[in-house]
């Protein structure tokens, strides 16, 4: 059995992708409470950025904590056509629960159907992402804490849709952001908790590409994207900005008729 290394760079990894799972969150949150005060095109628009979000944060703070990842006694190698599809998955998935809160009718039954649906994406690209690695051994899983690990995703995406319909102001978003960034780490780790390599030496060349060939830079890449999108999230004016902008236009364009 191979030695497991969650944290080969100490606290730098762990704590680095749990910043980008805050970000993503709280990104995500904005957009879908803009969403909520918005309709038609600019509902969906916010609504499509709102999964991009959430999936590039999630993608981002599972493959930065990878980079710590480490196994004694073989290398590490990414499929990477599998790795962009775990990153596909996430937005696809993730954007399917949040359409379903953001468009659903009744919203008990879409904060059900779009937590579950969410937490099952943020799941699948997590296991998606590990079935891409490749090195020397047999990897298997502890059914007991990745079952549990399921659970986290579904709990916390829940939550962060809950706290979408229920919280408006910036301070409370924030808060809710670090619960779930806290959360999707926990979920994570549990995750690779459950995680056990046997590993069968050998002087073949693993087929793939390295962490930092391939997961580094495009991490690095998503990372920009969200905080440049927090950015324009941030300068873009809310629903009430807009109506009050509008009601003090008003008197003037009377005034001057």
């Amino acid at each position: 059995m191979g030695h497991l290394d969650h944290a080969t760079f100490g606290w730098l990894t762990p704590a680095l992708s749990y910043v980008m799972a805050c970000i993503g969150a709280a990104l995500g949150l904005r957009c879908t409470v803009r969403a909520l005060g918005a309709s038609g095109r600019s509902r969906r628009n916010w609504l499509l950025t709102a999964a991009s979000a959430i999936g590039t944060g999630i993608w981002t703070m599972h493959f930065v904590a990878m980079l710590g990842f480490s196994v004694s006694g073989t290398d590490i190698r990414y499929d990477v056509p599998l790795t962009m599809l775990s990153l596909l998955v996430a937005m696809v998935v993730v954007g399917a629960g949040v359409f379903a809160v953001g468009y659903g009718r009744d919203r008990g039954r879409a904060l059900v159907l779009g937590g579950l649906t969410t937490g099952l994406g943020v799941a699948s690209m997590h296991y998606l992402g590990m079935a891409a690695l490749r090195l020397h051994g047999d990897v298997s899983y502890d059914p007991v804490l990745v079952g549990i690990s399921v659970l986290i995703a579904v709990v916390a995406a829940t939550a962060a849709l809950w706290a979408a319909l229920n919280i408006k102001s910036p301070i409370a978003v924030a808060v809710a952001s670090l619960v779930m960034g806290g959360a999707v780490s926990s979920m994570h780790y549990t995750g690779m908790i459950a995680v056990g390599v046997r590993v069968s030496p050998s002087g073949d060349v693993l087929p793939g590409a390295t962490a930092m060939q391939f997961i580094f830079p495009l991490a690095v890449g998503l990372g920009s994207y969200l905080f440049l999108t927090s950015a324009f999230v941030a300068l873009s004016p809310t629903a009430g900005e807009r109506e009050a902008s509008a009601s003090a236009q008003r008197p003037v364009e009377s005034a001057l008729r």
